[in-house]
């Protein structure tokens, strides 16, 4: 008899994404062969609002979350905030929204300017924040004091074990993914390996950060199981019971009830 399949759950996937367009069906096909049931998909631009709505309403393990990244902030103006509140009410989440120090990146003011307007709207409306923090932890962690109450997870975390502990300290959650596949990530893996497992989420954020071993490759959902067996063999726990409790971490995080286990 073989052993039923983990319940896992993606945090973080840009589903929506133009290149699914083709076998977005045969991708959550596989995600689902692979025990991964639910998906939170982030949208980072005004101009795929209505995109990921349709997407995630004709399938009920989709999640949706709202919101401007911040590398895109200066295509965007105080209209598209005022009408991200429209698509509030369907929303697990608003983000992906945060800060980029990124070379190329938009100059930090504007970025903060949008992202104090998310979080005052994810303070007002109850919603978690879903946070991209790109060399910007430290920037994010005075930012997020003045919004205290908010909560949320910093998606795919590189920052320092002393930023981890502020952050979850401060009621956030961290996400990780395909970088801590990496055989050469040893300060990544040193941090995952010793974070408490009620402080982390899986993700992929597919179509992107492709797995060591996929370099080149699309990212997607059903590759969440290698994540997952990578940061379970880094922290010497059963793959089985991180699992469930970074499944249960998300659902908590999210307010997405709890299913019944896969047979």
């Amino acid at each position: 008899m073989e052993a039923p399949l983990l319940n896992l759950f993606d945090s973080h996937c840009h589903l929506d994404d133009a290149i699914f367009a083709t076998d977005r069906a045969e991708v959550l096909q596989r995600a689902r062969q692979a025990g991964v049931t639910q998906m939170v998909v982030p949208a980072y631009s005004a101009a795929y609002w209505e995109r990921l709505r349709s997407l995630c309403a004709s399938d009920p393990n989709l999640h949706p979350a709202y919101g401007i990244h911040p590398g895109l902030v200066t295509e965007h103006t105080d209209r598209d905030l005022q009408r991200l509140e429209d698509y509030l009410p369907e929303a697990v989440a608003i983000g992906e929204i945060g800060l980029d120090r990124w070379p190329g990146a938009p100059d930090l003011a504007p970025q903060q300017r949008f992202l104090m307007r998310q979080l005052g709207m994810a303070r007002a409306a109850g919603l978690p924040v879903i946070l991209h923090a790109r060399h910007a932890v430290e920037d994010l962690l005075l930012t997020l004091r003045r919004y205290p109450g908010v909560r949320g997870v910093v998606h795919s975390f590189a920052g320092s074990a002393v930023q981890a502990r502020q952050l979850i300290n401060q009621g956030f959650l961290l996400g990780f993914g395909g970088a801590i596949t990496y055989p050469r990530a040893q300060r990544l893996r040193a941090l995952v390996s010793g974070l408490p497992a009620t402080a982390i989420l899986l993700e992929t954020d597919a179509p992107y950060q492709p797995l060591w071993g996929h370099q080149g490759e699309r990212n997607e959902p059903a590759l969440l199981g290698e994540v997952l067996n990578v940061m379970a063999g880094l922290r010497r726990e059963s793959a089985r019971d991180l699992a469930a409790i970074t499944t249960a971490n998300a659902r908590t995080l999210f307010s997405i009830p709890a299913q019944e286990q896969p047979a």
